[in-house]
């Protein structure tokens, strides 16, 4: 007889349930969020499980990964079919859930989802930390002229390199002026050092890639152009089309 799986993933331990063809449970429990640990589980089974589900999420894509190197027929589900599915629930629990996704891998009610490569997801990570990095860049920028500006200190038009010199000149004979410029400036300094060094990576990262090297050629492209998209090609399923790739504010 066939045997299914569903994993509730949460950060610390996940809810595991099996169940046979006839939907009767075989073994559930708590494992660690861990590859390791949930192909141990599966493997003191002694059955062969024809599919394993886990809905998609943050450490999905990682266990994702694990199980399948191991060899496990596993799936990782959309995360709003899911949801739809075992809404009907009396009472929602990560035992619950893990039932119902071992349920809906047994009757085959499932959207499989593409799972991005590790090159893939560390583009991204890269991505989101530079763009981060920036926000927080702007921000402090925007707070050394809104203070400022209370004050009636204008602090008008500057480049990179002169906007430090122009707070400090605006700020000077201002005591607490003085104190709270210095300390945001030195906040400053910091997270520009460090954006520009994301930013010499994602650019090295663009100019290695061919297919970035292609559009670069595109007409108001730019140079930093880099998606962390898969190729089409590798991409299973899903409800929702990819989104198309776009450039990188600068």
């Amino acid at each position: 007889m066939d045997h299914y799986a569903g994993i509730d993933v949460s950060l610390e331990c996940s809810s595991a349930c099996v169940v046979d063809g006839s939907g009767k449970i075989v073994r559930e429990g708590k494992v660690a969020s861990e590859p390791a640990a949930l192909i141990d589980c599966f493997g003191s089974l002694g059955l062969r499980v024809e599919r394993i589900g886990l809905e998609a999420g943050p450490l999905s894509q990682w266990l994702y990964a694990g199980l399948q190197q191991a060899g496990l027929a596993v799936e990782l589900i959309e995360t709003r079919h899911v949801r739809k599915a075992l809404e009907t629930m009396p009472v929602k629990t990560d035992r619950n859930d893990a039932r119902g996704i071992a349920q809906l891998m047994r009757v085959g009610w499932f959207k499989p989802v593409h799972c991005k490569s590790l090159a893939a997801q560390e583009t991204r990570a890269m991505l989101t930390a530079r763009k981060l990095m920036q926000a927080k860049l702007h921000d402090v920028e925007m707070s050394l002229r809104g203070i400022l500006r209370g004050f009636g200190l204008k602090v008008g038009k500057t480049t990179a390199r002169s906007f430090a010199a122009r707070i400090e000149e605006l700020a000077a004979g201002h005591p607490n002026l003085e104190t709270i410029a210095r300390a945001l400036l030195a906040v400053r300094a910091v997270l520009l050092r460090e954006f520009n060094g994301f930013e010499k990576s994602v650019r090295i990262m663009a100019r290695s890639d061919a297919r970035a090297r292609l559009l670069m050629t595109t007409p108001a492209v730019g140079r930093s152009w880099r998606s962390p998209m898969p190729a089409p090609s590798t991409i299973r399923g899903g409800s929702n089309p990819p989104r198309r790739p776009g450039r990188i504010s600068g």
